[in-house]
């Protein structure tokens, strides 16, 4: 054995090259012609690098200069090498460089080949495609060198993050102050063998703050180090910190509200809402007293009427006097916040005389509004230590004042408001559906037997592109004029936005999008069906509307699509859609709460009520719908909408 080194070069179990300077092949082992399934003097005088698929050609150059330059990478790539056969192998490529002689020049490259098994391979693919979406990077620490890198090469959450750090003391540089000694405390207990875990902030390329969380196993022997995942945290802090204000916000307000909203609404006299403005809701505000001034024509009158005497100063002459305080809040309907005496007559000097009849010190005057957008009175509380109305405050009172001035407008002209809620939804609601060559559908709406002639509930039918139709039920919550003008609202919105948009949960987010940014408090149950005639397919976006029920003559089943909250009450809300297929000569029913659900009815049991009355009526969508509105089976207690379909 003349040459021992060249014997075990030529025999090597691994795959090896050797590369002049400029990367021609020299020479080449067994195994790697084996591999390559091509012989020697087919390789020799190529370059090495376009042994790769093209789009390695670059990186394998790359390690070639590297090799060259003595720079050894902090990860070795893995290139694809294209067999004889036509077959791709994925290979984990070292390049080193060796000198002619010891302290010589560069005399070549030696290529070393190792390949990945099957399943390292396809744990490598799926985890290199999960991180290209994710904000997660796989990372390595060796403990000896403090040298940190990646375990399948740069991700974008590292490069966003530590750009071209390499090592653990310039990325603890871009840790935010307050986190630096917690981590190099943890990262003292890794060094004694300990595992490690942290959340922390760091800044990242640009300056901006993120919250990371590090996990990492310590994993010993000759060269310890810490192998884990840092997953960018941050837009999930930035989320519970949005919902923990809110909620505290929330919280505070919203039993107020609800409670004296719902007293609101069950008022059945002017005398009953002006004595919750005056009375039950004044200690919200730790208020001392109040008024309310109201508008006929071009009358006022105070209430409570017992405190006329002692109220007698909020009357003005003329009722839009901008001299005072009442008139000109029901002039420009605008409302105006005083905290002490000395400020409100800075503004309305010609009341120094009547402020002698009260020993209030601070005061809101806030209008109150009907239907339209013209105060038809004020609401007066008054506080007899200077106060100062913050501005959830003030929303408040505003909201409230708003809640009263619809209650004393139900109140006084309730016939006027049903009759213009009737022709607002005649408008609004189509009475039938359009007609598709495709689709026989049918549709029944039935108010509540409550007293109220008009509801919120609505559907609707849309021709989408290609041979699509989308199906629409909702349930807007309220009666009269404000649910029928909300229901308009949200059922133009579907339309806009499904004639644009082939996406249902789209649909639906963008829809509780635009009602959210109203400003307006409207809340709505909905469910949108897109129906794909040709393959046979239903998609779902739903909003808490009860589930589809699907009938056959054998049967029926209930389909239970993934729902989100009700739309118009979290703007950041999304809809994921849901997908089945549509059973051949099958009929759907979608409906609002009202037809299969109530205080008495749980909706299992209306759902089995319907869909069993469907099953029997299966081939006629018509007399389904009309069966369906008899049996009403959670009873009449709540307006009820109806839309059966059948394809053709």
């Amino acid at each position: 054995m003349s040459d021992p080194a060249g014997t075990a070069f030529q025999y090597a179990p691994t795959a090896m090259l050797v590369a002049d300077p400029a990367g021609a092949v020299l020479a080449v082992n067994d195994t790697f012609t084996a591999l390559l399934g091509r012989p020697s003097t087919e390789i020799a005088g190529r370059p090495w690098p376009e042994l790769f698929t093209p789009d390695d050609h670059g990186r394998a150059w790359e390690q070639h200069n590297k090799a060259l330059r003595g720079a050894a990478p902090r990860q070795w790539p893995d290139l694809t090498i294209r067999t004889a056969d036509g077959l791709s192998r994925r290979t984990i490529v070292q390049a080193r460089s060796f000198p002619a002689a010891p302290g010589g020049e560069t005399a070549g490259v030696v290529i070393q080949l190792s390949l990945l098994s099957h399943d390292e391979e396809t744990l490598r693919i799926v985890t290199e495609l999960r991180l290209r979406e994710a904000n997660t990077a796989l990372w390595s620490l060796d403990l000896t060198s403090g040298t940190l890198s990646e375990l399948f090469g740069p991700s974008p959450l590292a490069r966003m993050l530590a750009g071209d750090a390499c090592t653990l003391e310039e990325c603890l540089a871009r840790v935010h102050r307050d986190d630096v000694s917690r981590l190099r405390a943890a990262l003292e207990t890794a060094y004694q063998g300990g595992n490690y875990e942290q959340r922390f902030r760091m800044f990242d390329q640009v300056g901006d703050e993120r919250w990371l969380y590090a996990r990492a196993t310590y994993l010993g022997g000759d060269r310890p180090r810490l192998v884990g995942i840092v997953d960018d945290m941050t837009e999930h802090v930035q989320l519970v910190r949005r919902l923990a204000d809110r909620r505290r916000i929330e919280a505070a307000q919203g039993r107020q509200v609800n409670e004296l909203a719902a007293k609101l609404v069950s008022a059945t006299t002017v005398q009953e809402v002006t004595n919750l403005l005056s009375r039950e809701f004044t200690p919200i505000f730790g208020g001392d007293g109040a008024h309310v001034v109201l508008l006929d024509d071009t009358e006022l009158r105070l209430y409570p009427e017992s405190t006329a005497s002692t109220g007698q100063w909020l009357y003005p002459d003329n009722h839009r006097d901008s001299a005072h305080p009442v008139g000109a809040v029901l002039h420009d309907s605008q409302p105006r916040f005083f905290e002490s005496r000395s400020e409100l007559l800075e503004r309305f000097p010609a009341l120094g005389e009547a402020l002698c009849q009260t020993d209030d010190h601070s005061w809101a005057f806030v209008p109150m509004f009907g239907d339209g957008k013209t105060a038809i009175g004020v609401w007066v509380v008054a506080w007899t230590q200077p106060h100062h109305a913050t501005p959830d405050e003030r929303a408040l009172l505003l909201t409230l004042a708003g809640l009263a001035g619809q209650a004393l407008q139900r109140v006084n002209r309730q016939s006027a408001e049903l009759e213009l809620a009737d022709a607002v939804q005649r408008r609004m609601l189509p009475p039938q559906p359009p007609a598709f060559s495709e689709l026989d559908v049918a549709v029944r709406y039935l108010p509540a037997r409550a007293g109220w002639r008009v509801c919120g509930d609505f559907y609707d039918a849309i021709r989408l592109p290609g041979r699509r139709i989308g199906l629409v039920v909702g349930d807007v919550q309220g009666h009269g004029v404000e649910a029928a003008a909300a229901m308009g609202q949200i059922r133009m919105a579907f339309r806009a936005y499904a004639t644009n948009q082939s996406d249902p949960g789209t649909v639906l987010t963008e829809t509780n999008r635009l009602l959210t940014e109203t400003g307006e408090i409207v809340f709505a149950t909905c469910g949108y069906l897109v129906i794909d005639i040709d393959l046979g397919q239903l998609q779902a976006a739903w909003a808490g509307q009860p589930p589809v029920v699907l009938a056959t003559e054998s049967g029926f089943e209930v389909w239970e699509p993934e729902t989100g909250p009700p739309v118009g009450v979290d703007a950041e809300a999304k809809y994921p859609v849901s997908s089945r297929p549509l059973p051949p000569g099958s009929t759907l029913l979608m409906c609002s709460d009202g037809l299969v659900e109530s205080a008495e009815v749980n909706m299992d049991d209306g759902l089995a009520a319907v869909g069993s009355e469907l099953s029997a009526k299966v081939t006629d969508v018509h007399g389904a719908a009309t069966a369906l509105a008899e049996l009403a089976p959670a009873g009449r207690g709540d307006d009820i909408a109806i839309l059966v379909a059948r394809v053709r």
